[in-house]
């Protein structure tokens, strides 16, 4: 699934773009959190035909609001690990400042909102200062993929089968 795309500048001052949506480490969560989602779909299910004010009910409510929680605290411990990760392994980190009500409002949506992009970013920021590496945003509209990386030139045009 594509989170967002971050590119790392190494020591040698080089740029990779780093795409986060071909680890296997992310299908893994975006799994588990597909298959949460159908658990919560049945559990929410099973709570909507519990009688008002029954035990039966007060104990499905207990059991959507334990399965809210692991979604929340699994989707939290994989942007702590991914972030120290990319944090540890790289001397910069520059983030796409992405646009994510728009991205939300696309096929996409789900993966986009799933990402968390916004505690994600925090969390890589928090990161860098704590183990001395540089973080930046980068805003939308920068034409990094238009631009050469020798020279700096941008320009005007160019293919999207050509951009890297």
């Amino acid at each position: 699934m594509l989170i967002g795309q971050l590119s790392v500048q190494h020591q040698l001052d080089e740029q990779l773009p780093l795409d986060l949506g071909d680890d296997a480490d992310i299908e893994s969560v975006n799994d588990f959190l597909r298959r949460a989602a159908r658990e919560l779909k049945r559990l929410q299910q099973a709570l909507s035909r519990k009688q008002k004010g029954s035990n039966r009910r007060r104990k499905a409510v207990v059991r959507v609001a334990r399965a809210h929680s692991r979604v929340a605290d699994t989707r939290r411990d994989w942007q702590h690990k991914l972030s120290t990760t990319l944090i540890r392994d790289n001397q910069a980190v520059y983030v796409e400042d992405l646009a994510v009500a728009g991205l939300g409002r696309t096929r996409l949506a789900r993966s986009v909102h799933d990402a968390g992009w916004a505690r994600f970013t925090t969390m890589l920021e928090y990161e860098a200062a704590r183990y001395g590496r540089r973080f930046r945003r980068v805003e939308r509209w920068f034409p990094s993929t238009r631009m050469c990386s020798v020279c700096g030139r941008v320009k005007d045009r160019m293919a999207l089968d050509v951009r890297s």
